[in-house]
């Protein structure tokens, strides 16, 4: 449950955040974020988890995030700037802030998480990145950065820095062995297994058929 005053803050963040991504072209627009919030706090109500931290980080996790931002420790900034504008206390805020900058992927670099607020928005933004719509996703976010749907000649990467990730020339089909197949093994809660469980399932039956339409022995 979250008070009357708490529920105001979500709701202004709620406003602030579409403002700023309802024509994002990367697949981390506004809908992905309403996504992953409903499902954090549906995880953070079976963990017991601080609904208020969870949906605020939910709601803001992808502002600042390096794939759609150019300036990344500005965009951190402004955040920071907004939850002190709408009177969040510093002590929610650094919490808010740490799950933020804590639960990205980062081609497998990132930092493990800390609290159990943390692992609950990590696992509902993981799970926008599997089944039906993570597959929908990876492909619309290859088009915006003008990767191939699938290279025969280019193999997925492993071991990466975060710059490789970022930066080296891949393509749609390769992310699913870079990142979306290895989700599975990285959820934190028992709700976020079996989601990724069946929604795993799911991407690897569209592998299959991929590679029979495409005329090729899957990789």
């Amino acid at each position: 449950m979250v008070g009357e005053n708490t529920l105001d803050k979500i709701e202004q963040t709620e406003r602030w955040v579409k403002d700023k991504l309802l024509n994002e072209t990367t697949g981390h627009d506004w809908h992905h974020i309403v996504r992953v919030t409903n499902l954090a706090k549906e995880i953070a109500e079976r963990e017991g988890a601080n609904l208020f931290i969870v949906t605020m980080a939910a709601l803001l996790h992808d502002v600042a995030d390096d794939k759609i931002v150019n300036d990344e420790t500005a965009a951190l900034q402004e955040i920071v700037d907004w939850l002190q504008t709408i009177e969040v206390s510093d002590e929610a805020i650094d919490h808010i802030m740490e799950i933020i900058q804590t639960i990205s992927f980062k081609g497998g670099t990132g930092t493990k998480v800390r609290t159990l607020e943390a692992r609950v928005v990590q696992d509902a933004d993981r799970l926008d990145a599997l089944g039906a719509i993570g597959i929908a996703r990876t492909f619309q976010y290859s088009g915006a950065k003008g990767q191939a749907i699938y290279d025969p000649t280019i193999q997925p990467r492993t071991n990466m820095t975060l710059a490789q990730y970022r930066n080296e020339k891949s393509s749609a089909i390769n992310h699913f062995y870079e990142k979306l197949l290895l989700l599975k093994e990285t959820m934190n809660t028992e709700e976020g297994k079996q989601i990724a469980e069946q929604r795993h399932r799911f991407m690897e039956q569209f592998l299959v058929q991929f590679f029979e339409e495409w005329g090729t022995k899957q990789e």
